[in-house]
Formats: C-alpha cells, structure tokens, sequence
C-alpha cells in the first residue's frame, strides 16, 4: 500500500477503513520485526507506514465526530475555553 492521502480516505467506507487499519498495523509490526533483526533496505518505510495509521485513525475519529452531534458540541466548548483562557 502507498501512502494513503486524506482525499482518497474520504472515498472508503467505515468497513474499508477498519480493514485498512487493521492490515497497515500488520504491516507496521512486521516491518519493525524485520528492522530489528536485518535491518530494512528503507527504514522510512517505518515512517510511512506509521503515518499512514495515523491518517486511518482520523478519518475513523472524524467520521465519529460527524456522526455524533453531542460530541460535537463538547468539542466546540472545549475550543472556547481555550481561546478564553489565553
């Protein structure tokens, strides 16, 4: 898998996404088992792949968000307390 930009996330289904996730964080853990013991041809393919989680994991949460209306508003009034506290 390359890179997955955020575009093309919004284009997956809650389902794809999971199943994305779930088969990246394989990967990641055996490219780390394969570090570790010889060593990878490019280790920032670690960097990559750990990006790419990252960006599953927010699409996952915003959808979340988006999904839950109350959420949201708590979300909103965390963000004005920050703004007035500074």
């Amino acid at each position: 898998m390359a890179t997955k930009k955020f575009e093309e996330l919004q284009g997956y289904s809650d389902a794809d996404l999971l199943t994305e996730l779930s088969e990246t964080e394989k990967r990641i853990g055996k490219l780390r088992f394969d570090h570790a013991i010889k060593g990878l041809e490019n280790p920032l393919a670690l960097r990559e792949v750990r990006r790419d989680i990252a960006r599953l994991r927010t699409e996952i949460r915003r959808r979340e968000i988006a999904a839950d209306p109350e959420a949201n508003a708590k979300k909103d009034r965390v963000l004005l307390r920050r703004k007035l506290n500074k």
